[in-house]
C-alpha cells in the first residue's frame, strides 16, 4: 500500500486498498483509489472549516452566494486575488448529494459530490476565504455598496456573486425514499453526468413533452431498454411518437407508484409493475435566481440569470456563474464560469481603485 501526502490540509491518497485506518480516520472508496483524512489532522481541518468573525472584514471585497462547485472555484480564485471574499452556503447544493462522478476531470476513479466540495472548501479557507453555513434572507444596493442579510445579521460587499444553481423537481414519492434510491443510483437526474454508468441497464425516463421525448431519445444511446413514462398521460405529437418507435422506446402513462428493492426500483402505474436499474426524472429544475432578480438583474425567459461574456449582469457589481446561469449544467462548466467571474470581479474592482500590493 502506497499513502502518499496530498495538499491542502491532511488529505492523503491510498493507491491501493487502504483496509481500515482507525475508526475516526475517514475513508472513500473509489475504485482503485480512495481519499483518507488523517485523524491527526481532522481537527485542523475543521478549525480550517469554522468561519473567524474576528478576521472577516466588516465590507468585503467580494460576497459569493452559493458553496458548490461554481461558489468555491470563485471563492478560491478570488482569495488568491488577495480579495476579503465570504462564501454563504445554506447546505442544498446538488452537488453535494452526487454518490460519485467518474466525468470529473482529474480523478480516474471518480469522486463522491461530498468529498470533491470538501476539497474545496478546505482549499477556499486555506488562502482564506470565509465560509459561512447559512440562507441569505436579502441582497439590497445601498451608498455604492451591496448589503446581505443573513439571519438577524448583515455584511456589505462591494460585489457579489451569485451561484445559487437550480434545484431538481422530484418525482411524487416520499423524500426518505427518493434520498435512498438517488444515493444507491437508482434515481439519477444527469445523463450527460452519468449516462456511461446505465449503459445496457433497464431504465426509465419520468416526464412530460418535449423535455422527457428528448431524454429519453439521449440515454437510447447508452441502452436498447428504455421506458418512457408520462404520469400525466401522452403528451406528444406524432412526429416524437414515431420517433421512439422507430427507436424502441416504449411508452406507459398513468399515476406511478414507486417501491425499493436490494438493486430495482419498481414502478406501479394503472396497468403494470415494472423493474428499473435506474429512473430518471425529466421534471425540469428551478432555477434559484430570486436574489438577483431582487436586484433588479434581468432573467431570461426560463429564470436564469442573463450576463455577458464576461458573467457580469446588468446591475453594476453583480455577478453570477454556474447552474442560476443558461449553460451546460456541470461541474466543469460551473467551474469555469467561475474562473471567469472571478477574474472579472479583480478586474473591475482594479478599474475602481488600484490593486497595489505594499512591503
Amino acid at each position: 500500500m502506497a499513502l502518499r501526502r496530498l495538499r491542502p490540509h491532511g488529505l492523503f491518497q491510498v493507491t491501493r486498498n487502504p483496509g481500515r485506518f482507525g475508526r475516526r480516520g475517514r475513508v472513500c472508496n473509489f475504485q482503485r483509489a480512495s481519499w483518507f483524512i488523517c485523524p491527526s489532522h481532522r481537527q485542523r481541518t475543521k478549525r480550517l472549516l469554522q468561519v473567524n468573525t474576528s478576521t472577516e472584514p466588516r465590507s468585503l471585497d467580494c460576497a459569493v452566494i452559493g458553496g458548490g462547485p461554481a461558489g468555491l472555484t470563485a471563492a478560491i480564485y478570488l482569495a488568491r486575488y488577495h480579495l476579503a471574499v465570504t462564501v454563504f452556503d445554506d447546505g442544498s447544493g446538488r452537488a453535494a448529494t452526487i454518490p460519485i462522478t467518474h466525468n470529473h476531470a482529474g480523478f480516474p476513479g471518480g469522486i463522491s459530490g461530498s468529498d470533491l466540495m470538501l476539497r474545496m472548501r478546505t482549499q477556499a479557507c486555506s488562502y482564506g476565504a470565509q465560509i459561512r453555513q447559512g440562507r441569505v434572507d436579502a441582497l439590497t444596493h445601498e451608498k455604492g455598496e451591496f448589503v446581505v442579510s443573513f439571519g438577524a445579521k448583515t455584511l456589505e460587499a462591494r460585489t457579489v456573486l451569485i451561484a445559487t444553481g437550480v434545484t431538481n423537481r422530484a418525482p411524487e414519492m416520499p423524500k426518505a425514499m427518493h434520498d435512498e434510491a438517488l444515493r444507491r443510483g437508482l434515481l439519477r437526474y444527469c445523463p450527460v453526468c452519468d449516462g456511461f454508468e446505465i449503459t445496457d441497464k433497464r431504465v426509465a425516463v419520468v416526464g412530460q413533452g418535449e423535455r422527457a421525448f428528448h431524454e429519453a431519445v439521449f440515454l437510447r444511446s447508452y441502452t436498447p431498454h428504455i421506458t418512457l413514462l408520462c404520469p400525466k398521460g401522452v403528451d406528444l405529437n406524432s412526429t416524437q411518437r414515431n420517433r421512439l418507435a422507430q427507436v424502441g422506446i416504449r411508452i406507459e402513462i398513468g399515476p406511478l407508484q414507486f417501491e425499493l428493492e436490494q438493486e430495482a426500483i419498481v414502478v406501479r402505474n394503472l396497468t403494470s409493475r415494472s423493474r428499473f436499474d435506474t429512473v430518471y426524472p425529466a421534471l425540469g429544475t428551478t432555477v434559484r435566481s430570486d436574489l438577483a432578480q431582487m436586484l433588479g438583474a434581468t432573467l431570461l425567459a426560463e429564470g436564469c440569470v442573463r450576463v455577458d461574456d464576461h458573467q457580469r449582469t446588468d446591475v453594476r457589481g453583480l455577478y453570477a456563474a454556474g447552474d442560476v446561469v443558461k449553460g451546460l449544467d456541470q461541474i466543469s462548466h460551473a467551474m469555469g464560469q467561475a474562473g471567469v467571474a472571478a477574474t472579472t470581479i479583480r478586474n473591475d474592482l482594479c478599474d475602481q481603485s488600484p490593486l497595489v500590493r505594499r512591503s
